[in-house]
This record gives structure tokens, sequence and C-alpha cells, in this order.
């Protein structure tokens, strides 16, 4: 096993971490940044206005993109196992 195997399997590691919760971060994001534009041009200075939403939102995109993240991270284990099945033996 060489440093730049163990290099490519961490990248890989960290873009399929980052791939797989874009989703649910970007919904909370964009709900995030709308609810903070309607509590500042309304003036409403509740700061938990914009729990219930984002919750919902992040709920909601797992629900929406949850087939394609299970099935991007079973492949992804799929191939992991099959290098370490190849290191071990």
């Amino acid at each position: 096993m060489t440093e730049e195997f163990v290099v490519r399997l961490v990248q890989e590691a960290l873009f399929t971490t980052i791939l797989i919760s874009a989703p649910s971060l970007g919904a909370g994001l964009i709900v995030g940044l709308v609810i903070s534009i309607f509590q500042t041009t309304t003036s409403i200075q509740e700061q938990t206005l914009v729990f219930v939403p984002k919750i919902v939102a992040v709920l909601l995109s797992g629900v929406i993109f949850g087939p394609w993240m299970l099935r991007y991270l079973i492949e992804y284990v799929n191939k992991l196992l099959s290098v370490v099945a190849t290191l071990a033996g």
C-alpha cells in the first residue's frame, strides 16, 4: 500500500462525505437565507423562527435525495470493500 493509494482513498472518502451531505446542507442554507431576508424586511427579531423551517427543509431533502444518497454510499462501500479484499489477500 503506497502513500498515493492512501491519499486517494482519503480523497474519495472526503469527496463522498461532501457529496452526500450537500443536498441537506444546501436546503438548510437556502431556507435559512430566505427566512433571514424575510426577518430583515419585516423587522421580526424572533430567533426561533428559523429552526422549524430549516428542520423541515432538511428532512424533506432527505426524503427527496435519500435514495440517491444511499445508492451512492452503497457503491462507495462496495468499491472500498473490494479494495480491502484485494489488499487482504
